[in-house]
């Protein structure tokens, strides 16, 4: 197994010339699902998709597509070698029932990499942590950068919220990293790869098998083809690779403190001439004052 079969990231455009790349620069995370984005050579490390030309799939249409992989790795009963509908109801749901202490929060699913952090195995002087991966009997190095405000958003999103990490990268790195990331135990559930469907070519995170009402779940990502099956459910952040004067998870805790009070993620509503704003679209321009209907009134 290779450095590419472990890892897959966003390709950051400071290092496609060291890379020898020549795929394009990453655009910019954009919530109308429609821009493109580039493949690194360490594509199935990190996280998590290959294009994002990809049509959400009706409900009411089939796909031969590889089976689902449960939390475990087994194959859900009666997947094997069947046209199945996407997303499909999991014969086991990928979170534990909830807690005493998180009865009534909201669950945000948070992304990892150049959401709340960004990774390489090149050599940085700066790394805030630097996680061994065993690859085929070889210790690999990763170097690993926080985002700037990330302990601030981390601690906080725990005080409002059920967090669950969610990646498309292996556990073999990613665990390691969240244990170096969380030291509050934010994280109630780590999911990992195995986790996603496997869906035209993309590692999606089905939201409808966590496990959770979808109407009280967010997710946070860098990658819109992360969220393709529920946009509705998305709350889009711009791909971070190493600006330290970046600003996007401080900017975005008064949002969810916003959000937090609210009955259900779909009714969040910003006050601009009166017009109440679906979540998908809430933080197109951002930094901005957000409030609940309580606060306004």
């Amino acid at each position: 197994m290779d450095n590419p079969s472990i890892i897959t990231q966003v390709t950051n455009p400071k290092e496609e010339e060291i890379l020898s790349c020549t795929q394009d620069k990453v655009s910019q995370c954009n919530i109308s699902l429609k821009k493109q984005r580039s493949r690194s050579i360490f594509s199935t490390l990190f996280c998590c998709f290959r294009d994002y030309n990809v049509d959400p799939p009706s409900t009411n249409s089939t796909s031969a597509l590889p089976p689902l992989v449960e939390e475990n790795g087994g194959l859900q009963k009666g997947d094997q070698m069947q046209v199945m509908p996407i997303p499909s109801p999991p014969a086991k749901y990928l979170l534990p029932e909830l807690t005493a202490s998180d009865y009534g929060k909201k669950c945000v699913v948070i992304d990892l990499d150049e959401t709340l952090v960004h990774s390489s195995f090149k050599p940085i002087s700066n790394a805030d942590f630097i996680v061994p991966v065993e690859i085929d009997g070889t210790i690999h190095q990763v170097y690993v950068l926080k985002r700037p405000h990330v302990d601030e958003f981390l601690q906080r999103m725990g005080e409002l919220f059920e967090c669950v990490l969610f990646t498309a990268s292996l556990a073999k790195y990613a665990d390691p990293v969240a244990d170096l990331l969380d030291r509050w135990g934010v994280f109630r559930a780590r999911l990992f790869r195995e986790s996603c469907v496997f869906h035209r070519g993309n590692y999606v995170k089905d939201l409808s098998r966590l496990g959770r009402e979808l109407s009280k779940v967010i997710i946070v990502d860098n990658s819109p083809a992360s969220y393709i099956f529920h946009p509705e459910n998305a709350v889009p952040v711009q791909s971070w690779f190493d600006d330290m004067t970046d600003t996007e998870l401080l900017d975005l805790i008064p949002f969810f403190e916003g959000l937090s009070k609210e009955e259900e993620v779909y009714t969040l509503s910003s006050v601009s001439f009166g017009e109440v704003t679906p979540i998908r679209s809430a933080t197109l321009d951002l930094p901005v004052t957000l409030y609940t209907k309580d606060n306004h009134e």
